[in-house]
């Protein structure tokens, strides 16, 4: 009986070990930071020529942008994208190509993108990289 009891008992501390493994993956799952990913000047050139549904958005400033960008680029500077990407960004599922100088904006920039819940990040670094064709003054 005893045997029986202790058999019981494991059973039972089995199956709340599961549950509670089970609810802690769950949460891991919800609290999982959003993401991008990082790509080369390369990859994000395919992206342009092979899709049609794509942003590439410069996140310089002003005077940079004028300066030397890659034409279509949309301009927001990274110490704004909180405030203006829902109104000049308003797919939140479209790729966005992302870049700036050298790539520490453009990280910055993704990073609060993705907190916005953009889903479809793509940094590609900076325009220094770009070794592809540019406009500008």
């Amino acid at each position: 009986m005893k045997k029986i009891l202790y058999i019981l008992i494991f059973l039972l501390l089995g199956i709340f070990a599961a549950c509670s493994e089970e609810a802690g993956t769950t949460s891991n799952y919800e609290n999982r930071q959003p993401s991008w990913q990082t790509i080369t000047a390369t990859e994000a050139l395919s992206v342009m020529e092979e899709s049609d549904n794509f942003i590439i958005l410069d996140v310089r400033t002003t005077a940079e942008y004028y300066e030397m960008r890659i034409e279509g680029a949309v301009l927001i500077p990274y110490d704004e994208i909180a405030d203006r990407a829902a109104i000049e960004l308003p797919d939140k599922d479209v790729i966005i190509l992302i870049y700036c100088r050298t790539g520490r904006r453009s990280a910055l920039a993704a990073a609060d993108l993705a907190m916005l819940g953009f889903s479809a990040i793509y940094d590609f670094g900076g325009i220094i990289g770009w070794p592809y064709e540019t406009i500008g003054r």
